[in-house]
């Protein structure tokens, strides 16, 4: 048997549309994607954030405790 690919033609307008269609869709992906990236980044920097505010209090406190020791 002589298998053939089968081929499809197509009117270049509808091809156009086409085209336009996934490019649409396309963008609508990426705007998508864009937002949860930028939600994760802001989840991320809080959490950072809220570290860097634990660490700096937790100096702090050190340093307060060291200098209310008398040196002897």
């Amino acid at each position: 048997m002589d298998k053939e690919i089968p081929r499809a033609y197509v009117d270049t307008s509808q091809y156009m549309e086409l085209v336009k269609k996934l490019q649409k869709i396309e963008e609508k992906i990426e705007f998508f994607q864009a937002e949860v990236s930028q939600l994760a980044g802001k989840k991320i920097g809080r959490d950072i954030g809220i570290l860097y505010g634990l660490v700096f209090g937790l100096i702090l406190v050190v340093l307060y405790l060291l200098m209310k020791i008398p040196w002897r």
